[in-house]
């Protein structure tokens, strides 16, 4: 296992669109391992493929209390949403920082496991929200694009500080 290494905010590699991933081998293992073995050093309950500069539509979380029930998601999508839900979040990728933001209350999901089958999930809460905040990093996007110019502004010097 491998701590990777995460990109923080305003790094421009955290705005690249992830790729499909057309073949699910054994490198996905060792990479969602990576990845969950990363997530739970810097005490995370998520983490996208793109925050530790891989492009492609890799997500794994663990929202367990004891961190001992990983969920993997390869080429995730969200099918259906409902209702609204604000929240406070934070990110790896924005380390030390949060705030308030809006997101569907629930959501459906599809997405493909590590031997390449096809589930989906419905889910609300701080699934639901996770689900959305992980996707929108396959996306390019990140909870700060949610703020105000001046709320970002105001964390990217902050962060620039460190």
């Amino acid at each position: 296992m491998t701590i990777l290494n995460i990109l923080s905010f305003p790094d421009p590699r955290l705005r690249t669109n992830a790729k499909t991933v057309k073949t699910i081998n054994s490198d996905y293992k060792t990479l969602t391992t990576d990845m969950l073995e990363t997530m739970y050093a810097a005490e995370g309950i998520g983490l996208a493929a793109t925050q530790v500069n891989i492009h492609e539509r890799v997500v794994v979380m663990d929202l367990s209390e004891d961190r001992n029930q990983p969920m993997i998601f390869i080429n995730p999508e969200i099918i259906e949403k409902r209702g609204q839900a604000e929240g406070s979040e934070g990110c790896l990728s924005v380390p030390g920082q949060q705030a308030m933001v809006e997101r569907s209350e629930w959501v459906k999901c599809r997405y493909q496991d590590l031997d390449g089958e096809t589930h989906e999930l419905e889910t609300e809460g701080l699934l639901a929200i996770c689900i959305q905040h992980e996707l929108d990093h396959l996306q390019g996007k990140l909870f700060v694009d949610y703020l105000s110019k001046l709320k970002r502004d105001r964390i990217r010097k902050k962060l620039a500080k460190k």
